[in-house]
C-alpha cells in the first residue's frame, strides 16, 4: 500500500485545492492531509485564516480523495514522516526548485520517500480570493 502525504491551509477551499488532492490520490492508496493550524498560518504567513481550523478540517475530511486529516502544527516534514511513515509527499509544482523543497528532497531521498510535484492550478489561490473580497 502506498501512503501519500500533503499539507495545506485550505482556506476558502477552491478548485486548486481539489486538484491537488485529486492528483495526489491518483498516485497513492491512502492519502493523509495535514491541515495547517491557525497558529501556524499566523506565524508563517502573518495572516489569520478566514475559515476556522476546525471547519477547514471538516471540509477537507469530506473530500472523497482524502483518507485521513491531521493537524499540521509546524513545517517539520521529517517529524510528520516519523509519525505517518508516508511513501510519497505531494506539493504543488510552484514549489519545485526552491531551496526549501530541494532540501526536503535531499532529506527524504535516503528514506525512500518520493517528493511528487503536482501541477499548480494557475489563476486561483486563497490570497487571490481574499484580495478580491476586499
Amino acid at each position: 500500500m502506498i501512503v501519500g502525504y500533503t499539507t495545506g491551509v485550505f482556506d476558502m477551499f477552491h478548485i486548486g485545492h481539489l486538484n491537488i488532492l485529486r492528483r495526489a490520490k491518483e498516485q497513492c492508496d491512502f492519502l493523509i492531509v495535514g491541515v495547517s493550524t491557525d497558529e501556524l498560518v499566523q506565524h508563517d504567513k502573518n495572516k489569520t485564516p478566514i475559515i476556522s481550523f476546525e471547519d477547514r478540517c471538516k471540509i477537507v475530511e469530506a473530500i472523497r480523495y482524502v483518507d485521513k486529516v491531521v493537524p499540521q502544527i509546524d513545517k517539520n516534514k521529517l517529524r510528520a514522516w516519523e509519525h505517518y511513515k508516508f511513501d510519497k509527499m505531494f506539493v504543488g509544482s510552484d514549489w519545485q526548485g526552491t531551496d526549501t523543497w530541494n532540501n526536503f528532497e535531499k532529506q527524504f531521498r535516503p528514506l525512500g520517500v518520493e517528493i511528487v510535484y503536482l501541477p499548480h492550478t494557475d489563476g486561483i489561490s486563497s490570497t487571490f480570493l481574499r484580495d478580491i473580497l476586499k
